[in-house]
């Protein structure tokens, strides 16, 4: 086993050896094997590493990784000098098209399954002062006329056969004393083959990727992707400003992808979803060849489709004590994508103690959620849409100690869920999909055993916390299948089910909870009266049952028996008599620290 060196200060010609390193990560992904490490000293790197061998196994993987204690910044863009002036806070650079290369951003525009542009272009290229992204105008016009109230500068591009040409609004600024950049790399570090498995990438700051739209039934290119492989370790990294998605799981590339062809809704047909898990099970969709992946601590922002998404590819995962914020805040363009995390086909996956804010979406669960475990996660000043999203899935899933803080928690259009020991301080909404047929599975497979739609209802709701504007009657007895209510508080207007019969009304005049950020802290404010001693009983396997639309137990993701033995904060149960709510007992009224 080897570690390779690299250094602003090294050279691509030396051994890799701590007094002769080499100068580009490339060359030491080129020598790497198995088993091997790279570790990347102090500085700036302008590359996109594209992995050309993966590791053996979880003990023989390669690692790439930051020096202990170094700060190390690997980034898609390229800085831009000799701007010249031509109105006010208004200047021009032209730039040869050969800095570009094969791939120009400036030329490549946003489209695919499930975009909308809003009636305007937008591309995969961007102009950053300072590290942080302008907006991209809609036209050239658009530069000149007199900006809004804090409204943020603009930029705008124009490629013809030798050079792009961007214009681009600096306040008070004069770009050449500024540090200004575009994106050149479409990606930062992504293999451009699928099955480099066991690779581990610790530590780094990644930034500035012209991603390109990333929909379930095309190949999902990231900021950082693994590429249809198995067995990452992505940890510890600081990644931010990638134009549509920050971390993709998911799907690779297939000649029968169909591109910019529509896809046709609500059929099976190959031009559907449908034929992509066709294609994908062919193509080796299963957990021998693909997922296992460990995506945890990192921070991921300002991503303006997903933080983290993956189609097929997201299975039998780990993804935890990530922070994610600032994802589709500036809905320059929409689509159906759009979360802080977004997975399709998260089998069998844990989703844990990640801290997800200022998202138009937090969570976004959509098709083959089954054995599906989301617990312990924070949620809150997410919106307008939603902190979790379900949807047209069959279960059985599990979503425990939660805080869902934003005005709107839930939105479920899924059958066959367990909701246990969660605070809902939003509202939440439930709809039936009979329009769509999406697969359940082999218990922890990914092989299909039937189709069906969403009917409604088979939804578990246990041992939570309810404040006001939740209101469960949407589950009352209008759906053919019935859902199962037991201990659940309800604080103040909060509105049980009329199904709950064992709902524990709480008074309260105004009852409110949020979150507080500060610095590295995360404190809770609430004015909740405590909570009463009541005669619960354990949720145990006997009292969840099975989901209907399979007859599967509830299990956790590993196939063994759940536990509700912890709380939010990791503190000791009542074994007993657990009290509602995410806390083992919850805080008194003030503000308390949660993180």
């Amino acid at each position: 086993m080897h570690t390779f060196h690299v250094s602003p200060s090294g050279d691509d010609t030396h051994t890799g050896s701590p007094e002769q390193p080499l100068r580009t990560i490339h060359a030491a992904a080129g020598r790497a094997q198995p088993g091997d490490t790279i570790s990347v000293h102090a500085g700036v790197y302008r590359e996109q590493i594209d992995p050309p061998r993966g590791g053996l196994s979880d003990d023989r993987r390669i690692t790439y990784q930051a020096a202990p204690g170094e700060q190390v910044v690997i980034t898609g863009s390229e800085p831009v000098r000799d701007w010249e002036p031509i109105a006010k806070d208004l200047w021009q650079a032209r730039i040869p098209n050969t800095v570009f290369g094969t791939f120009n951003p400036f030329a490549d525009k946003i489209r695919g399954h499930w975009f909308r542009d809003k009636g305007r272009n937008h591309h995969t290229g961007a102009v950053y002062l300072n590290g942080h992204w302008l907006v991209e105008a809609a036209s050239r016009e658009a530069l000149f006329e007199a900006p809004a109230p804090e409204a943020e500068p603009l930029w705008f591009g124009e490629v013809d056969a030798t050079h792009t040409t961007i214009l681009a609004q600096f306040p008070g600024i004069d770009p050449n004393a500024a540090l200004v950049e575009i994106n050149v790399r479409q990606s930062v570090f992504y293999p451009s083959r699928t099955g480099v498995d066991y690779l581990t990438v610790r530590g780094f700051t990644l930034r500035h990727a012209a991603t390109p739209w990333a929909p379930p039934t095309t190949e999902q290119i990231g900021l950082l992707g693994t590429n249809w492989s198995k067995g990452w370790i992505i940890e510890g990294n600081v990644i931010s400003h990638s134009i549509c998605t920050g971390i993709t799981l998911g799907k690779y590339h297939d000649p029968l992808d169909f591109g910019d062809k529509p896809i046709v809704e609500f059929t099976q047909s190959e031009d559907t979803y449908h034929g992509t898990i066709r294609r994908a099970l062919e193509h080796g969709w299963n957990g021998d060849r693909v997922g296992h992946h460990r995506v945890r601590d990192n921070r991921i922002s300002h991503c303006e489709m997903a933080g983290i998404a993956g189609s097929l590819g997201a299975i039998f995962c780990e993804v935890t004590g990530n922070t994610i914020h600032d994802i589709d805040v500036r809905r320059l363009f929409h689509g159906f994508e759009m979360a802080g995390i977004k997975f399709h086909g998260a089998i069998d996956t844990r989703i844990a103690h990640n801290h997800v804010f200022r998202c138009n979406r937090g969570l976004w669960l959509d098709w083959m959620s089954q054995g599906t475990r989301v617990t312990g996660n924070l949620f809150h000043d997410n919106g307008p849409e939603c902190d979790l999203f379900i949807e047209v899935n069959h279960g059985p899933c599990t979503i425990d100690h939660n805080l869902f803080l934003s005005p709107v928690s839930l939105v479920d259009w899924s059958e066959g869920t367990l909701y246990a020991h969660n605070l809902f301080a939003g509202s939440i909404q439930q709809h039936s999909e009979l329009g769509r047929t999406t697969p359940h599975h082999r218990p922890h497979s990914t092989e299909v055993v039937a189709f069906a739609n969403i009917p409604g209802g088979d939804n578990r709701f246990f041992h939570n916390l309810f404040l006001p504007p939740s209101d469960l009657t949407p589950y009352d007895g209008t759906k053919p299948h019935p859902s199962f209510f037991r201990n659940n508080v309800f604080v103040g207007g909060a509105t049980p089910s009329a199904r709950d019969h064992s709902a524990i009304p709480l008074a309260a005049e105004s009852p409110a909870c949020r979150c507080e950020l500060r610095e590295s802290a995360i404190f809770l404010h609430h004015n909740l009266p405590p909570l009463p001693a009541v005669a619960t009983s354990p949720i145990d396997a006997e009292s969840v049952g099975t989901a209907r639309i399979n007859g599967l137990p509830f299990q956790d993701t590993d196939g063994g028996p759940l536990r509700f033995d912890r709380d939010y904060l990791g503190h000791t149960r009542d074994a007993t008599h657990p009290q509602p709510g995410p806390f083992a007992a919850f805080p008194p009224a003030g503000v308390t620290r949660i993180g």
